[in-house]
Order: C-alpha cells, then sequence, then structure tokens
C-alpha cells in the first residue's frame, strides 16, 4: 500500500529532503485524498446521471443535460487531482501520448457550455457532449 501511495503521489523514488518534508507536511493525508476522490467522483456521476434524467424536460432539457454533463465530467476529472495531486495530474495530461485527447476534451468542455448558453443550439450541444464522452475514453 505505501508502494501505492508513493506512486499515485509522485514520490516513487525521490529520497527525502528538506522541500518534501515541507510539502508533506502541508498536503493532504492518504485518508483524505482517498475520501475527495470518492466524493467528488460520486458529485461528477450524480450530476452526469441528473443530466441524462433532465434530458426529457420539454424546451431546456437538451440545455440541462448539456450543462449538468458537462459538470459531471468537470468534477470526475478533479477527482484525480486528490489522489495525484494537481502539477502531477496536468503534467499526466499534457504527455505527448496524452495531448491530443486532452485538448479536445477541453475544447468541448467549452464549446457545449457556449452552445448551450450563448448559441443556444441544442444539437450543437449535444455533438459537443458525444464528442466529450469521446474524448474521456480515449
Amino acid at each position: 500500500m505505501d508502494k501505492l501511495k508513493r506512486v499515485l503521489s509522485g514520490r516513487d523514488a525521490e529520497e527525502p529532503s528538506g522541500l518534501n518534508e515541507v510539502i508533506d507536511a502541508t498536503s493532504l493525508g492518504w485518508g483524505t485524498r482517498v475520501k475527495g476522490f470518492v466524493a467528488c467522483f460520486a458529485i461528477g456521476c450524480l450530476c452526469s446521471l441528473l443530466g441524462s434524467c433532465l434530458l426529457w424536460v420539454p424546451k431546456k432539457g437538451l440545455t440541462l443535460f448539456a450543462v449538468f454533463y458537462t459538470l459531471g465530467n468537470i468534477a470526475s476529472i478533479g477527482s484525480t487531482l486528490f489522489l495525484m495531486g494537481p502539477m502531477k495530474q496536468l503534467k499526466r495530461m499534457f504527455e505527448p501520448t496524452r495531448l491530443i485527447a486532452t485538448i479536445v476534451m477541453l475544447l468541448c468542455l467549452v464549446l457545449t457550455l457556449c452552445s448551450a448558453f450563448w448559441w443556444r443550439k441544442e444539437g450543437l450541444a449535444l455533438l459537443f457532449c458525444i464528442l466529450q464522452f469521446f474524448a474521456l475514453a480515449w
């Protein structure tokens, strides 16, 4: 279990130093990280599920779906920040092998919200939600 903690926190082969001790003293404990991950992931799943249920509401259903689905994806992606930490998460997201998927995902998140709020195009919002799903799965 300690090896898993070291790998996820980015301290796989590092030797203890003064800076690492300060970072360890100011960072969240493993139990708190897991609780934050579970809570944030559950909120993300709940938002996505709620968005799917709101899809059938007359007139505003597709817009509500797009907004809640996007918020659910943001919360689900944010949940991994608790396990790895923000900097390591960003470094992994922007690795060359994941760069295209990350850019497509972030672009689709923004375009979904733009099409739901400013452009008022439900078809585009649905298209961008589908592209979000594929980019996240990629």
